[in-house]
C-alpha cells in the first residue's frame, strides 16, 4: 500500500462521504426529526471518526477511531431497517443502502486488521 498523506485519499473516507450525502438526500423530507437527526449523526460519525483517527499519532489510536466508525455503520444499518418499517423510504432503497453500509463496514474491518501490529 502506498503512503497516504491525507485522509481524503482513503477509500473508506470517500465511501463514508458518499454515504452521508445519500442519507441527507434520503431523509430530506422526513417528518420525524428525532429519527432524521440520529441517522444523519451516525453517518457524520462514520466520516469524522475516520478522519480524526487518521490525524492521530499512532496506529493504535487510528484503530480506536475506526472501531467507533464501524460501530456507527451498525447503527446506521439498523436505522435503515427502521426507515423501511416506518415507510420513510422504499424497501428497495433501504436494501440498497444497507448493502452499501455493509461494504463500508467490511472495508473498515479490513483496514483495522491491516493496522494491527505485525500486519504491515
Amino acid at each position: 500500500m502506498g503512503t497516504i498523506k491525507n485522509f481524503e485519499e482513503m477509500v473508506i473516507w470517500k465511501m463514508s462521504r458518499e454515504l452521508v450525502n445519500q442519507v441527507y438526500a434520503d431523509f430530506r423530507a422526513c417528518d420525524d426529526p428525532c429519527f432524521k437527526d440520529q441517522i444523519i449523526r451516525a453517518g457524520i460519525s462514520i466520516m469524522n471518526n475516520i478522519s480524526e483517527g487518521f490525524c492521530r499519532n499512532s496506529d493504535a489510536e487510528f484503530r480506536y477511531f475506526l472501531n467507533i466508525s464501524k460501530g456507527s455503520t451498525g447503527e446506521m444499518k439498523s436505522m435503515y431497517y427502521i426507515s423501511e418499517d416506518q415507510d420513510y423510504i422504499s424497501s428497495d432503497l433501504a436494501q440498497l443502502r444497507r448493502n452499501k453500509i455493509q461494504q463500508l463496514m467490511n472495508s473498515i474491518s479490513s483496514f483495522i486488521k491491516y493496522l494491527k501490529p505485525g500486519n504491515k
